[in-house]
């Protein structure tokens, strides 16, 4: 046995090593010359040699980190491990603690920022709500809720800036809870006090997740209803009978996995490839209950959603949001290999997207290009869209790649710089230095700010030059640096085989998988990060 845990220790290791080379190296050469090159022999030899280096390093403290938890000593002597205590009872005052505490760290943000972060498509979803023009090109619920309490305040007041702000708080209060929730079963898990403190300012405090907590967008409601998810699935494999057993867990469970994908599309893929694993790792131990727990929430969302999109009379999400990828490879294709491409294909290629927007390729953001894809041709004939990208994939499959990871290699690469928006115009800026958040009010908000120092540092992190002049402290608020530290925990557990400390996690970990395959790389589409951090250090 003792053989066996050791080979997939190395496996494990051995993978991370593998991935983690190519995030850093390739990473590297697709930020500094927008392509990977794999004729250059150093190149090779030092993806070589970082593999065997963090191969090596990932099982040596896979190796000591066994040896800490069974000895109860310090990892390699000096680093402490968190020691959970004996379970503890939690009240509802503690919970209300932690809710008051985050609300009240959220609040000098607000108001710095009045009447809150209204960007990221929020223009146009409350236009949706006021025209009463409907699409499902952002998700019904959301423009209903951000549109119908924006609108319904600016009836009775006659403001949009008190209509911004009131959804806004709303939201903060809805998301600080769920943060509350998640500290709240820390405690009762028997996380120290020590610790569950740096989680409540982590989650109060952090500014990524402040900015998300006081924006108008959608990822910030999905990203802490995922989280919720996790929660409640953490608690489900701790003790699977007395889950099944509460109804109301049952119930605010099903509600949770039905609303997440409600507020982003992607979630409900990413729910949909988790049930099989759940099943099949409650095999020995399903019942009735637990079955139709993790079904329903797939039925009720289909319903849901058709019956929004009926009551709303709204269009069917437009073919270019899914077909992101195979455009951004033949528009690269077209751009620098044009002409390598036959007559007859280049033809092809422009009937779907016109030569205007493919004359707007960047390398980075798909949005110049995909615009104006004609989907009524492509309904009518997608056999000749997916022929030609076929025959182009096989004389330029290298191409391919670079063209998908270009706008995807930010999650991955921890340094990289999110600046995909730059020398774009907005509302009251022009990105430039860097577009890590969008910051700005769009009309018909107006920012009022009451506390210009903290506005000053909100707007710095968000369009300044912090991964410039820091670039240590910019690691922290990368997703790249998550994503390599969420890979080696999971590597090592599933080393050992502890796939109960893993499920939880699988939801997120499969959203994560499909905004690779996004229209570019952004913070918000991976808040989820931040957000299930602290559950990562603490449930073992």
């Amino acid at each position: 046995m003792k053989r066996n845990d050791d080979a997939a220790a190395w496996l494990m290791s051995g993978l991370f090593g593998i991935l983690t080379s190519a995030f850093f190296i390739f990473g590297y050469q697709l930020e500094t010359m927008d392509h990977i090159d794999l004729s250059n022999k150093n190149v090779i030899t030092l993806f070589c040699v970082m593999f065997l280096v963090i191969t090596l390093d990932a099982k040596h403290v896979f190796r000591g980190y066994d040896y800490a938890r069974q000895s109860g000593t310090k990892l390699f002597g000096f680093i402490p491990l968190p020691k959970p205590s004996a379970d503890e009872p939690v009240t509802r005052r503690d919970f209300l603690i932690n809710h008051l505490s985050l609300i009240a760290m959220g609040i000098p943000v607000l108001l710095a920022e009045f009447p809150g972060f209204f960007v990221y498509d929020a223009q146009e979803e409350l236009n949706e709500v006021l025209t009463r023009t409907f699409s499902t090109h952002h998700p019904l619920l959301h423009v209903l809720l951000l549109g119908g309490i924006i609108a319904l305040v600016h009836k009775i007041c006659g403001s949009w800036n008190a209509g911004i702000f009131v959804y806004i708080l709303l939201q903060l209060i809805i998301m600080t809870a769920v943060f509350a929730y998640a500290i709240t079963c820390l405690q009762k898990r028997g996380t120290g006090r020590k610790l569950r403190i740096l989680f409540l300012v982590f989650y109060g405090m952090f500014p990524t997740i402040v900015m998300y907590s006081l924006c108008s967008c959608k990822d910030g409601l999905f990203s802490a209803l995922l989280l919720l998810l996790t929660v409640f699935l953490i608690e489900l494999v701790k003790d699977r009978d007395a889950f099944v057993s509460d109804k109301k867990k049952v119930a605010l469970f099903v509600a949770c996995a039905v609303l997440m994908p409600l507020f982003r599309h992607n979630g409900f893929y990413a729910y949909l490839v988790f049930v099989p694993f759940a099943l099949i790792y409650f095999r020995k131990s399903l019942s009735r209950v637990l079955v139709i727990m993790l079904i329903l929430p797939v039925v009720l969302y289909l319903a849901v959603s058709a019956v929004l999109a009926g009551a709303f009379s709204s269009e069917g999400t437009h073919h270019q949001e899914t077909l992101t990828v195979p455009i951004m490879q033949l528009a690269r294709v077209y751009t620098y290999e044009g002409d390598s491409i036959a007559p007859g294909d280049k033809e092809i290629i422009e009937s779907y997207i016109p030569a205007d927007n493919l004359a707007k390729y960047t390398p980075r953001l798909s949005d110049l290009v995909k615009v104006d894809f004609n989907n009524e041709l492509y309904e009518k004939d997608s056999a000749a869209f997916w022929g030609v990208w076929g025959r182009l994939f096989l004389s330029h499959p290298m191409t391919y790649l670079n063209a998908w990871f270009l706008t995807s290699y930010g999650y991955v690469y921890p340094p990289a710089a999110f600046n995909v928006y730059k020398g774009n115009s907005v509302y009251t800026f022009t990105y430039d230095e860097s577009s890590y958040f969008g910051y700005e009010v769009e009309p018909p908000g107006v920012r009022i700010s009451l506390i210009p120092a903290i506005d000053r540092l909100y707007r710095y992190l968000s369009i300044g030059p912090l991964h410039a002049e820091h670039p240590v402290l910019y690691l922290f608020f990368a997703p790249g640096l998550y994503v390599v530290i969420y890979m080696f925990v999971f590597a090592y557990r599933l080393s050992k085989k502890r796939f109960s400390s893993v499920l939880p996690f699988l939801p997120m970990m499969l959203t994560f998988c499909t905004v690779l395959l996004g229209p570019t790389y952004l913070i918000r589409y991976v808040l989820y990060l931040w957000l299930t951090f602290p559950l990562l250090c603490v449930f073992d």
